[in-house]
């Protein structure tokens, strides 16, 4: 079986797929890549299925040398991609021949990349169907470091595609879309016009359990309630004054109001926005069932 020897990584490198729905119920979060669109990409680029593993790269500085000719792409995040020195394509498929060192320099615009390769990665440690690194329960592969050796698996539906894919777009600002609910009830008309008319910043302390967010003091959440579950996005808002968008390795239950819920897809950029970035809130109309 080809494996992947890790001769290098940045602050952190993960082995991360599309996560551990459904399992909330029994105090399991979803885990999985933070920004799932770009390890979507790099799948399909590669004929792999949507949920093949691969590697989530934070701030670049991962270097790599396979066993045997491996077909690997890279995308979220731009970085600087090298084979043996040589430069080599970003969002796009890329050969790396036997005993080859594969580098990704230091991130531009974003913070994770992700490394695909065709077949999909199949370490250790897999649990309920996923190969996930959940860095706050600890469930999963461990965090890949020099000297981990990857085995390449057989996770394919189609051929490589001919195609490049643009990187992660991560600007001085964006709009994160948000539905309010389920305890919107808690917030002042005084809150509100905080909540839409006010521009936060993205703080340092932030990881993949959550994005703190800055500069959204509201009037009507102190306190804290009973218990209660948390999905993928939500927005709570504990007494501190700041806001916490809950990302993929979020706790399954909190007793801080959830004031909200942000849209999927912008879920994706802003697991990709540096410490400092400006936030809006665009919201919603309520979902009418």
């Amino acid at each position: 079986m080809t494996q992947l020897e890790i001769v290098g990584t940045g602050p952190l490198c993960l082995v991360q797929d599309l996560g551990r729905p459904g399992l909330a119920g029994q105090g399991v979060t979803v885990s999985g890549a933070v920004d799932r669109g770009s390890l979507v990409r790099g799948n399909r680029l590669l004929g792999n299925t949507s949920q093949a593993a691969g590697l989530e790269v934070l701030l670049g500085g991962l270097r790599l040398r396979p066993d045997a000719p491996v077909l690997i792409a890279v995308t979220g995040a731009w970085c600087p991609v090298t084979v043996d020195g040589a430069t080599a394509q970003f969002g796009t498929p890329v050969l790396v021949p036997a005993g080859a060192t594969l580098q990704l320099g230091r991130t531009h615009y974003g913070l994770r990349s992700y490394l695909t390769v065709r077949g999909g990665l199949t370490p250790a440690g897999d649990f309920a169907g996923s190969w996930s690194t959940d860095t706050s329960s600890g469930i999963g592969p461990a965090p890949v470091t020099t000297g981990t050796r990857l085995p390449v698996g057989r996770n394919v539906v189609g051929p490589p595609l001919v195609a490049a894919i643009p990187p992660a777009i991560q600007g001085s600002a964006v709009e994160l879309g948000i539905t309010l609910a389920p305890r919107a009830e808690s917030l002042t008309a005084a809150d509100r016009r905080v909540l839409t008319g006010s521009v936060g910043t993205v703080s340092s302390d932030s990881d993949r359990i959550g994005v703190r967010l800055n500069g959204f003091r509201l009037s009507a959440t102190a306190g804290s309630r009973p218990s209660e579950a948390i999905p993928l996005g939500a927005i709570q808002a504990p007494p501190s004054g700041e806001l916490v968008v809950f990302l993929a390795d979020h706790p399954t239950t909190g007793g801080y109001p959830v004031i909200g819920v942000v849209d999927a897809d912008d879920l994706d950029q802003l697991a990709q926005c540096a410490p400092g970035t400006q936030v809006r809130f665009a919201v919603r109309p309520a979902p009418i069932y």
